[in-house]
């Protein structure tokens, strides 16, 4: 398969029929339209990226496509017929398949359970197949590099195994047109260098493929032509030769965004978190900790570096309280007081945020309102003896939800109704209102739109600029080398190497978490920067 690492030349298509073409779509939701005339085309033979904020309408237009919503009007074409999907499961036999940005799985079953879960393969005597099965599962994985036992539970497998089996999923059900919804949102470099090459073959197989990302460089890698929508509306739609990261970001936002990073100075005080020999015993799916060392000042933002399976969120949740105390050993010392937290919400009394890489399973509670999920971690502010002052909760949630410009017809509207990034923006609230003193966050900008991305950029840039001390882990090394005073890079359990800001490079950053893979620095884990 070919190795993609420069941007795919947009093919020339104006002979073609659009494979898929979607024409003056409309969608409209109680108070909100949120799709307004909006036009798709999708040729064979082309990457046709979908660009636009959290709420632009993206996944909204492609639920249409994929029969989850029914359109008010307009009208759908697959390969010059009329086609309009009524459920998901006649898209998919229409050849039409979707990954979508949050995974639909059942956690309990196994992976080939989950790989053919509603299309069940059964036997000459009508019996269901699973031998079938777990060899399929095993080699559609196997196409994308992917060793995975078919037979394990799909709980015990990290986010990335998970996405990269309903991509696996996806294109084995020989669909013409493949929808690709943020695909690549928890995988690592290596793991999205193997889904371009198949994406890259699967194109010059004659498929059409859309292609939903927030990740700049991978939309010009990938893509041969880019349509941009804003608040439900179509802007324009070019090919992606013909735009730059900027003109890409004006037509996204409505304006220049002229500074993506803060770059102020922050003063750097005492210690607030000292981590000394903290070690963790492994259990299924989860990495095993080692002697882990370290300390994050007041004020001070240190990153967490590393590849998946590095360890770098088993460390926030050992901090946070999360695992079993009796698999854990080690001092931590929140300021001068040495602990250990028994559970979250100890860790919660004593003024520790965390924001969790999987804000739907961890973070929210889908079907409450935005109200309850704010002032969830801020309860007892809030507690008049028995009863809670709901006057107070409702002003001091909504001054919240208005300072960072959460998106919601109210404060009472269900977080399932929002955006991914506006979810994430009501995690960042719930924490705030307690005026952290130690901040940890895991992936915070994953799967979020540029412009609500410097937002949270500027807003942990003021957190520590107030004094909160933060622990960043991330998989986007811009995002850690812009934002971090130093730069702890994990490897296999425990801190290979320590970057200052100025001493940080990629390039020392993936040498640093590979360190351990060949032994050369085993004996030395804190590695020479």
């Amino acid at each position: 398969m070919q190795t993609i690492n420069q941007t795919m030349p947009a093919r020339a298509v104006p002979n073609n029929t659009p494979m898929l073409e979607m024409t003056a779509i409309t969608k409209r939701f109680p108070g909100v339209i949120a799709l307004d005339q909006v036009s798709l085309a999708v040729y064979p033979f082309e990457v046709h990226a979908l660009m636009g904020e959290n709420g632009a309408g993206k996944s909204t237009l492609m639920k249409i496509l994929t029969g989850v919503y029914t359109l008010d009007d307009g009208k759908i074409t697959l390969e010059g017929q009329a086609f309009v999907a009524s459920d998901p499961r006649n898209a998919q036999r229409n050849g039409l398949a979707i990954i979508h940005q949050e995974l639909n799985q059942v956690m309990e079953l196994s992976a080939f359970e989950n790989f053919f879960l509603g299309r069940e393969k059964r036997n000459r005597f009508g019996m269901i197949d699973n031998t079938f099965m777990r060899q399929e599962t095993r080699r559609w994985l196997h196409e994308l590099g992917l060793e995975i036992d078919p037979d394990s539970k799909i709980k015990n497998l990290r986010v990335a195994e998970r996405q990269l089996l309903e991509i696996a999923k996806a294109i084995s059900q020989n669909a013409r047109v493949l929808v690709m919804d943020e695909p690549t949102t928890a995988l690592n470099a290596s793991e999205v260098k193997q889904l371009f090459e198949v994406i890259s073959r699967l194109r010059d197989s004659g498929m059409g493929i859309v292609y939903i990302s927030h990740r700049m460089d991978e939309i010009f890698t990938i893509s041969n032509r880019i349509t941009v929508l804003r608040d439900g509306k179509l802007v324009g739609s070019k090919l992606s030769g013909d735009m730059t990261r900027d003109s890409l970001i004006t037509m996204m936002v409505g304006r220049e965004l002229r500074e993506l990073y803060p770059t102020g100075t922050r003063e750097i005080g005492a210690v607030v978190l000292e981590v000394n020999g903290l070690a963790l015993k492994a259990t299924a799916g989860r990495q095993a900790l080692s002697d882990v060392s370290f300390r994050v000042n007041a004020g001070e933002i240190v990153g967490l570096a590393g590849l998946l399976g590095a360890g770098r969120t088993e460390l926030l949740e050992t901090i946070y309280g999360v695992p079993n105390t009796a698999l854990v050993s080690g001092k931590i010392k929140i300021g001068t007081n040495q602990t250990r937290f028994k559970s979250p919400h100890h860790a919660i009394k004593q003024g520790i945020g965390f924001i969790t890489e999987d804000r739907k399973g961890q973070s929210l509670i889908l079907t409450r309102s935005v109200l309850e999920n704010v002032s969830l971690a801020a309860l007892n502010r809030f507690r008049n003896g028995m009863f809670l002052n709901l006057k107070t909760e409702t002003k001091e949630v909504g001054a919240m939800v208005k300072q960072l410009r959460v998106k919601t017809p109210n404060l009472e509207t269900p977080v399932v109704a929002l955006s991914g990034g506006n979810q994430q923006k009501v995690v960042l609230a719930k924490f705030l209102l307690n005026t952290p003193k130690l901040f940890l966050l895991d992936e915070p900008t994953q799967g979020i739109d540029v412009g609500a991305k410097a937002e949270i950029y500027t807003l942990i840039d003021r957190l520590a600029g107030q004094g909160t001390a933060v622990l960043l882990a991330s998989s986007d090394m811009p995002e850690l080398l812009a934002l971090c005073d130093r730069i702890l890079v994990m490897c296999e359990g425990r801190i290979a190497g320590e970057l200052s800001r100025s001493d940080a490079t990629q390039e020392k950053i993936l040498d640093l978490a590979t360190s351990f893979a060949s032994d050369t620095r085993a004996s030395n884990p804190r590695g020479n920067a």
